[in-house]
């Protein structure tokens, strides 16, 4: 948050931070109060804030946002998703982008396979059926339609994920989380059933494990605050803050964790000026985080203007697509421009 900016308070007296309760970055921006454990990984160099995050033409709409954010296609949302490419590109082995969210989300469907959606409980697998059972129903079969082969293709695909998630639910967790934990979100807005702890636990457990999966996809919803938004605000940053850091701490305790890059996004920024109730309407540019070991934190991007605004909205500086083509490039190890459709873009120096 801009602390040090007087348009800041002018907008939103009633939700605006004291700047003695704002947790730092620099002398003009610092974060929430509620996100200690990320002010502690921004002060070691490990947490980046790229700010001024959007897309042109902003669509202030959860699901066309969302639709946007997951295909990286602005102008026109497609039907796979970014991450979905990637796989397609990887081999279209869904052991390779795993969600822990309720529904696979879009940005993991690809135009020849998709990942895998993994249940944060224990997901029952046709109990009673024996293993040879199981493999006939997704072995290929002479003369069988190309539904039923696909159908079989996906049984399969669905086994071999499960049989890797139950390996890694039954070595030794020395972390001692319990991995079950369920909380619902506080609107209907999205994120997944399970806790973001307990789903970051899974990945951690998951990495460690030194599982095939690149790309592990969690969420945590209820941050579409019109009313009371302050509280609210500081209970789901908390929550965002202890299961982030508490990951962050676990990553560093091994090789494998160390090479983890975290990214954090929502699919639109807030108005800047408060409404009638003590909340914010939704809005457009917002932040980024990218968080672990291999990133070179600080500020990153241009801070949108507080009054230099588009009908009352941020100005983006930073297409979230420059982001993205980052990540392909130095965490997934691949062309971005195959992709996002010859995207040139990209951020210097956060990894």
């Amino acid at each position: 948050m801009p602390y040090a900016d007087p348009a800041y308070r002018d907008a939103r007296p009633e939700l605006a931070h004291p700047a003695e309760d704002v947790l730092k970055l620099d002398d003009q921006f610092g974060l929430n109060p509620a996100l200690a454990g990320l002010h502690r990984a921004y002060g070691t160099g490990q947490l980046a804030v790229v700010r001024g995050v959007g897309y042109p033409k902003p669509d202030r709409s959860h699901f066309r946002s969302m639709d946007i954010w997951h295909t990286a296609q602005p102008d026109r949302p497609g039907t796979t998703g970014w991450l979905g490419r990637w796989l397609d590109r990887a081999g279209a082995d869904p052991r390779l982008a795993v969600s822990f969210e309720s529904a696979l989300p879009p940005l993991l469907a690809g135009e020849r396979g998709a990942g895998a959606s993994v249940p944060v409980g224990e997901r029952q697998m046709a109990a009673g059926l024996p293993a040879s059972t199981l493999a006939a129903l997704g072995a290929a079969a002479p003369g069988e339609s190309p539904a039923r082969a696909r159908a079989a293709a996906c049984f399969t695909d669905l086994r071999s994920v499960d049989e890797m998630i139950r390996t890694v639910r039954e070595a030794p967790d020395d972390d001692g989380q319990d991995d079950d934990g369920e909380s619902t979100p506080a609107t209907a807005t999205g994120g997944a059933r399970a806790s973001l702890d307990a789903q970051l636990d899974l990945v951690a457990r998951c990495v460690e494990a030194g599982v095939s999966t690149r790309v592990f996809s969690v969420s945590l919803g209820g941050f579409d605050t019109h009313a009371d938004e302050k509280q609210l605000q500081q209970v789901l940053l908390g929550m965002l803050d202890t299961a982030l850091s508490r990951f962050h701490t676990r990553m560093a305790g091994s090789e494998a964790g160390r090479k983890v890059v975290t990214a954090v996004y929502s699919e639109f920024g807030r108005r800047v000026a408060a409404n009638g109730s003590d909340g914010t309407d939704h809005g457009t540019a917002s932040n980024m985080l990218l968080l672990g070991a291999p990133v070179s934190g600080g500020l990153y991007g241009e801070p949108p203007s507080l009054t230099d605004l588009d009908d009352g909205d941020l100005k983006f500086h930073t297409d979230f697509r420059d982001v993205y083509a980052t990540l392909l490039t130095d965490v997934l190890d691949t062309d971005p421009g195959a992709v996002l459709a010859g995207w040139k873009g990209r951020l210097t120096g956060v990894l």
